[in-house]
């Protein structure tokens, strides 16, 4: 993070006796570690003290684990195999314990003399593998082992006294190894520049982070690990929050056109004609919303609200107040089939409203257009005309928006619809087609919690959407053990029967489309015996939708619907949906957002253990849209006791989603919650856990914008300008702004 000279070397050049080119590549390729500070800033994931040993009970699958264990027992077999005919194929079976549990570790062919000479039983090692399971048992299949002699000095020397640091690691690089580098280039930790003010450090009773990185690395305490992340938690934290408290500043310094609706305008006219009340919520948002919309400088506001909270009502009305102040307004979705979907959704709600410059339209109507990449030459040519003589008040469209031939006449609001997939540059080339920045409105159905919000979008200001408007219908939700219990399946397409004899549709979602090409480079290649363990591929539309259609859903109208159609028949699949004249629509996340089809009330979710927490969540939401109760059926092969069986235990058992993400976070890695834009290994959160770290990110944010507020260009303080830099060199905005 704070990159000086020394910490900028490369690890390719001073170590060539020590970590060796092919370490340092693997380090670049694998770990994005490419520099001297980098390695020091890779901190231990755990550690492990010498004479206790890690549980092996709570062993995560499909991961890469390092676990210190004794051998129980080594038993070599032979087998008849392609590779080996006449029965001369070995297989080194070694069972090691740890007190809590037993896992087995297997070793084929040639790689088998080494461990069979090394690993008798009583020996206690450090191995490092993939966690797999094969006939129901958790297994390690050729791990990596280091030995732990206890009586060697060269082995207390490299593991640091009583602590054994456990770094996070690859199938290519052992953590012992990672750790025999660190220690290499542990001297320059006292290069480091500290980019904490003093005052803040000593306010805080922090350590120095040369100190920190040395206590990090080589602890001889759990009070050293604990001072040690204290600190460096504080640098994540603060760096990020003066990036954003800076972001904030420099957005508050621009100049808008205050766009204030007129008082019996367009905005009236939709408001006098809402068959509904608006809620609470709806009203508070609303309120926050126009108070922005009100002044001189932009609006950066994040709306988040659950599935189904009205958020595209909200917009709505922000967008008609801006038509109403003499300004165009913009709205950004995603994906064609989204964009149609808002396009259809808001002419409908506004009727003649949106008829402007038409025969029909009503006294303050405007002209709403829609633009997507697939629109014919002719009506594409038209939409950009209307957009660019101001006569389209309203624009909702796809990436298309964004191209250089689209001209706004005015163009006051910017409304993002699900932020976290466009990146900086997109949202700020629609910014930048105002002829000052225009106002923007970010919305998602995520919904994050508020320390998250403040990490991810620290640059925005908060609104939540958390009531529900009347008519809308519970969902209750259920998990279907499909290998545990076959007939709860067939029961659940007996229920997706009944709901269409009552005259209701249903979704059937899968992870996969189904027609992609095998790969040949993989596909020549024989699996190793090891292999054949794999998990089968996830279940994919077309081949669920052809058994369904000769199955247990024979005699209904099942279509399919991807990403991978063309955009006509896509629209054309979801508006016979929408129509009703199809029965259930099998789909991959295509439908996870904006979908509205109010009589679709059953949704079964094929392979449920294969999507996030919140993307289950958001596809639950697409039924109970209508008065009839919505019924989300989870199918999984998982074991009972399986994280994944739990995550999805925990969806069924609530409807909160702020509730959700907060379970979601806290089963992820410290890294994933910033996702993508998390890649770089210098900017990624790395001690900073965001649901268990709130005060933290909260007093940082105090700080930071105190600090920002009374210095912005920081120049005091050139430690915490190289850190700023170090956090926003490759992925600068991007990381900030992709969410």
């Amino acid at each position: 993070m704070d990159l000086v000279p020394a910490l900028e070397e490369p690890l390719t050049q001073p170590l060539k006796s020590v970590l060796g080119p092919a370490t340092a590549k693997v380090m670049a390729e694998h770990l994005g570690l490419h520099t001297v500070g980098d390695l020091l800033h890779h901190y231990p994931r755990r550690y492990e003290e010498r004479g206790q040993l890690t549980h092996l009970a709570d062993l995560p699958m499909d991961e890469h684990v390092t676990v210190v264990a004794q051998v129980a027992d080594a038993r070599l077999h032979t087998f008849a195999s392609s590779r080996a005919p006449r029965g001369k194929g070995q297989r080194l079976e070694v069972t090691i314990t740890d007190g809590s549990g037993r896992l087995q570790l297997v070793f084929f062919g040639a790689g088998v003399h080494k461990p069979h000479k090394e690993l008798l039983p009583g020996t206690r090692a450090m191995f490092a593998g993939k966690v797999s399971v094969f006939n129901r048992r958790l297994q390690l299949a050729h791990p990596a082992y280091e030995l732990l002699r206890g009586d060697s000095e060269e082995t207390v020397e490299t593991w640091a006294g009583a602590l054994i640091p456990l770094y996070p690691a690859t199938a290519k690089l052992e953590s012992w190894k990672i750790g025999k580098a660190v220690q290499t280039v542990l001297p320059s930790a006292q290069e480091a520049v500290d980019p904490l003010p003093d005052s803040l450090r000593a306010g805080r009773g922090l350590v120095s982070l040369p100190e920190a990185l040395l206590k990090i690395h080589r602890p001889h305490t759990k009070a050293d690990i604990a001072d040690a992340r204290a600190r460096l938690k504080w640098d994540e934290a603060f760096v990020l929050q003066v990036a954003l408290a800076r972001r904030r500043y420099a957005d508050a310094q621009l100049p808008a056109v205050p766009r204030l609706p007129k008082p019996d305008g367009l905005l009236t006219a939709f408001d006098d004609r809402l068959p509904f009340t608006l809620t609470e919520g709806q009203q508070k948002v609303s309120k926050e919303i126009f108070d922005d919309l009100a002044t001189d400088h932009p609006m950066h506001r994040l709306l988040q609200g659950e599935v189904g909270s009205g958020k595209t009502m909200v917009a709505l009305r922000a967008m008609l107040a801006v038509v109403d102040a003499g300004g165009q307004a913009a709205m950004l979705a995603p994906t064609e089939v989204l964009a149609q979907q808002h396009h259809r959704s808001v002419t409908e709600m506004m009727g003649d409203l949106a008829q402007g410059g038409m025969l029909g339209g009503a006294e303050h109507a405007t002209k709403v257009v829609l633009l997507t990449g697939s629109m014919g030459t002719a009506a594409r040519r038209q939409a950009l005309l209307d957009l660019a003589t101001g006569e389209a008040g309203i624009v909702i469209g796809t990436h298309a928006l964004i191209e250089d031939k689209v001209q706004f006449h005015d163009l006051g609001l910017v409304v993002v619809d699900e932020q976290h997939r466009f990146g900086v540059e997109q949202r700020d080339a629609l910014r930048g087609k105002g002829k000052q920045p225009p106002h923007l409105l970010v919305m998602t159905a995520t919904p994050i919690p508020r320390t998250v919000a403040m990490t991810v979008f620290g640059d925005l200001e908060t609104s939540v959407l958390d009531q529900l408007p009347a008519g809308r219908s519970p969902i209750a939700s259920h998990v279907v053990p499909a290998a545990d219990k076959p007939h709860f399946l067939a029961r659940a397409w007996e229920r997706v029967r009944e709901e269409v004899a009552k005259g209701h549709q249903a979704y059937v979602v899968c992870p996969r489309i189904g027609d992609e090409e095998e790969d040949p480079k993989k596909a020549g290649k024989k699996k190793a015996p090891e292999d054949e363990a794999d998990k089968r591929p996830p279940l994919a539309v077309l081949d669920v939708a052809e058994q369904l259609r000769g199955g247990p859903l024979k005699g209904l109208t099942v279509e399919v619907l991807h990403g991978r159609m063309q955009p006509d028949d896509k629209d054309a699949v979801m508006r016979r949906f929408a129509a009703g004249d199809t029965d259930v629509l099998v789909a991959t996340t295509v439908i996870e957002v904006g979908v509205n089809v109010p009589n679709a009330t059953v949704m079964v979710i094929m392979d449920a253990d294969r999507f996030g927490v919140s993307q289950l969540h958001q596809l639950r939401g697409r039924v109970g849209r209508g008065s009839a109760p919505g019924l989300c059926l989870l199918v999984s092969e998982m074991p009972e006791a399986s994280a994944a069986r739990q995550r999805l235990n925990a969806v069924a058992s609530t409807l909160d989603g702020f509730e959700l993400s907060r379970i979601d976070l806290e089963q992820r890695r410290e890294g994933d919650v910033l996702g993508q834009a998390q890649s770089g290994a210098r900017s990624s959160l790395r001690v900073l856990a965001v649901i268990e770290d709130e005060e933290i990110i909260a007093e940082a944010r105090e700080e930071a914008t105190t600090l920002v507020e009374s210095d912005p260009e920081l120049t005091g303080l050139p430690g915490l300008r190289t850190a700023l830099d170090a956090l926003l060199d490759e992925e600068r905005e991007q990381y900030l702004e992709k969410g």
